[in-house]
């Protein structure tokens, strides 16, 4: 089971969120069979079954063992990944394109950024083989600013050492790799 999967086929994304579907999906935590899915979401055995079926057809569960007892042979499945991320060019056909906002400094810009690097990151993930890992690199903090000042400061001081940084190691002839550096205020968290 992957820890993520990005949807891009909105097909996929309908049927991951009819909510019989998503309850069944919940109830995936761990493999399970038509018949263990039902007693966890309150539907018949034959119900569970045909939503799996759908689910399975679009990619989102997968055969995970099968089980016999009784003279019966009993199928499990699981998801396909623990989390489901929808790309963002499922809902208009397109990717927001950060290059057409003019305010590099605007939210919008930010999320034309991050909805960018979730589009390709989920291509590259899904065309990638199997096992191999895909080479990525990540930074999350949190900075507190003591000012606006302090802010600009550091954006400065970040930009100078990015630019340091990618010439020292950039080659032409190199495997190209995009990078983005991302900052904005962090959301209060519910107490």
């Amino acid at each position: 089971m992957d820890d993520i999967r990005v949807l891009d086929d909105a097909v996929a994304v309908e049927v991951a969120l009819d909510p019989i579907r998503a309850s069944i999906l919940d109830a995936l935590a761990e493999p399970g069979s038509a018949a263990s899915v039902a007693a966890i979401v309150g539907l018949t055995r034959q119900k569970v079954n045909y939503h799996l079926k759908a689910l399975e057809a679009h990619g989102l569960v997968e055969p995970a063992g099968e089980r016999t007892w009784g003279g019966i042979t009993e199928r499990y499945v699981q998801r396909t990944a623990r989390h489901l991320v929808v790309a963002p060019g499922v809902l208009e056909g397109k990717s927001p394109d950060p290059d057409v906002i003019a305010d590099r400094l605007s939210a919008a810009y930010l999320v034309a950024v991050n909805a960018r690097a979730v589009s390709e990151v989920g291509s590259i993930v899904s065309t990638a083989e199997a096992g191999s890992r895909v080479p990525t690199l990540s930074v999350d903090t949190v900075i507190g600013f003591k000012s606006a000042e302090d802010r600009a400061a550091f954006a400065a001081d970040l930009q100078a050492a990015l630019v340091e940084l990618a010439s020292r190691y950039h080659h032409d002839d190199g495997r190209p790799h995009r990078l983005t550096v991302s900052s904005y205020p962090k959301p209060k968290e519910d107490s």
